[in-house]
């Protein structure tokens, strides 16, 4: 069975694709972050793999061997640390493509932060999915599927997730996870659509131990004097180098923070998102001017796009240190 939750058209063309015998050579699934796309890629190439009766059962050999990221003929890519996803890597890929499934049916290979091929890395993959082997399947996972050359997309089934309602996401959690309804509320505010994320920070307590920590340096800069703010611009673009998508994050949930600003020093409190740091918020929002916020807003998502781009994290993050608002302590 589907182990997707809440992307009913994409499961339903899924189910008619497999019952139909319909299977695409190639399928790019695009959404955000955290909203089920890794889930769903498992649970495809457990459907191709499944020696059930209606794929994917789960409970099979091949079924189960793929849920642990144990089988042979199942292969991820992940972007890691680096810059972009390298030729190589996909070259690799295309030799193992060209092989027969070893302990399957079908070979196949899902490629994580797919927007991130090189361009080079690109017009490889686009080779292989003009002339495909047969007994492979490509999954392409894209949280921003803008950047991939419309050649490549072309090539490709999407399937599109969307965002789930913040009260339906609430309602998920109570009724399945038996959350009370404070803390779904919570999440389901910060999950921001993607009930994958609110299913991961219900099970792994570090992802709000995290946040925690990211909502005090946020407090702390508003405060803070230059030579303080250019050390966690440092911190960060260092950080970055290591680990590119906590960066992002940061700067995401910085985005919601300022948000939150706005939204209390203009008296419309019910949407903002950091709702457990209320009282801290009107606090910060009483010492701001709407024009500071808006002002500090832009440049937030300037740098998230710049920084997306590879332009120096560090430069960006400095220029933004210089151009915060400050207020006394």
């Amino acid at each position: 069975m589907w182990q997707v939750i809440g992307q009913d058209k994409v499961l339903s063309l899924l189910t008619q694709n497999f019952r139909e015998g319909n299977i695409a050579h190639a399928y790019l699934l695009a959404g955000p972050h955290h909203i089920g796309k890794r889930t769903l890629a498992l649970n495809i190439a457990q459907a191709v793999n499944c020696d059930g009766t209606e794929p994917p059962c789960g409970q099979c050999h091949s079924c189960r061997r793929i849920a642990q990221e144990k089988h042979a003929d199942v292969i991820v890519t992940h972007l890691n640390s680096n810059v972009e996803i390298s030729i190589d890597s996909i070259r690799e890929l295309q030799h193992l493509a060209n092989l027969p499934p070893y302990e399957g049916k079908y070979k196949v290979f899902i490629i994580n932060d797919a927007e991130y091929l090189s361009i080079e890395a690109a017009n490889c993959l686009l080779k292989i999915l003009e002339e495909p082997p047969s007994k492979v399947l490509w999954l392409l996972l894209a949280s921003e599927e803008t950047r991939l050359p419309l050649t490549v997309i072309s090539r490709c089934q999407r399937l599109e997730f969307k965002r789930l309602p913040t009260k339906e996401i609430q309602k998920i959690l109570i009724d399945r996870y038996n959350i009370n309804p404070d803390e779904a509320n919570l999440l389901a505010r910060l999950s921001h659509g993607c009930l994958g994320w609110a299913i991961s920070a219900m099970k792994d307590d570090n992802l709000l131990s995290q946040r925690a920590q990211n909502i005090n340096k946020f407090i702390s800069l508003l405060i803070a004097n230059l030579e303080q703010r250019f050390a966690c611009a440092q911190e960060w673009a260092t950080q970055f180098n290591q680990q590119r998508r906590a960066v992002i994050e940061i700067i995401e949930n910085w985005i919601d923070w300022w948000r939150d600003l706005m939204l209390i020093r203009g008296s419309c409190e019910e949407p903002i998102t950091n709702i457990d740091y209320k009282a801290t918020l009107e606090r910060q929002a009483s010492n701001l001017t709407m024009r500071e916020i808006n002002d500090f807003i832009a440049n937030l998502c300037l740098v998230r796009d710049q920084i997306i781009k590879n332009i120096n994290p560090r430069l960006l993050l400095e220029w933004l240190m210089l151009n915060m608002p400050k207020v006394e302590n």
